[in-house]
């Protein structure tokens, strides 16, 4: 069995996993624990293992295939479909309809099956779980249409975070775009991205979400992309972009 003790050089053995594509650090670590993973021909025990670059890693076997250049996708996410690759209820997943190419693409947190609007996509298990964390920084924005009269001293009470139900929610920013009888539209930002958060902020103010659409994610836009389309994001946006490391 591969030794437990990391190397001095090289990456987490869990991280080129993820980095390959195949999975994502979370998945690969259970893998690791489930012995399907080998280096150099012995079980990986741990992984917490670092790894040369020319490390033969095998999966139930099969090597690791070789890492391909990061690429990321902008898709413009329908309502009524999971953002999943598979659903046990039969239900319309957004990778039925995504090119074979993106099949085994990992996305960079979710938007829930009501939810619409801007996905990123990614070949890159390890990125997609940076981009998702908090401490990343990104900003998402939504477009959120609510049911109820807007009180802006409501609103403002985000600005300093809420806990609901013993869940503490980071501060979050709403602004009123237009009041239209007993609908209005709101723009909404967030840097943290916690399940049904702009819905669950919304219930806490006393509003109901009857349609929610991310705009933003970081420095990718949603813009006029179509929907169901899917565009991939230039090569030289992405090194102007993404977080270096």
């Amino acid at each position: 069995m591969a030794d437990n003790a990391p190397e001095k050089s090289g990456e987490r053995i869990a991280k080129v996993i993820a980095r390959a594509g195949v999975a994502s650090r979370r998945e690969a670590e259970r893998w690791i624990e489930a012995g399907r993973v080998t280096l150099d021909g012995s079980p990986v025990a741990s992984p917490a293992l670092n790894v040369a670059p020319d490390a033969d890693i095998r999966i139930d076997g099969k090597p690791l295939p070789a890492r391909e250049q990061t690429r990321v996708w902008r898709y413009h996410k329908p309502r009524g479909r999971l953002t999943t690759h598979d659903d046990p209820e039969g239900r319309a997943t957004i990778f039925a309809d995504l090119p074979d190419e993106l099949r085994h693409a990992k996305t960079v947190g979710r938007l829930d099956m009501n939810s619409e609007g801007l996905l990123l996509l990614t070949n890159d298990g390890e990125l997609a779980r940076t981009l998702e964390l908090p401490a990343t920084g990104w900003l998402r924005q939504y477009r959120v249409r609510v049911h109820g009269r807007i009180e802006t001293d409501a609103l403002k009470r985000l600005d300093e975070g809420v806990n609901i139900d013993g869940t503490r929610f980071r501060p979050a920013h709403a602004e009123l775009e237009r009041q239209t009888g007993a609908n209005a539209w709101l723009h909404i930002s967030l840097r943290e991205g916690k399940n049904r958060e702009v819905r669950r902020l919304m219930e806490h103010l006393g509003y109901t979400v009857t349609r929610l659409i991310r705009t933003a994610y970081g420095p990718f836009q949603l813009g006029n992309l179509p929907r169901g389309q899917v565009r991939e994001v230039p090569a030289r946006v992405l090194r102007d972009q993404l977080p270096r490391g």
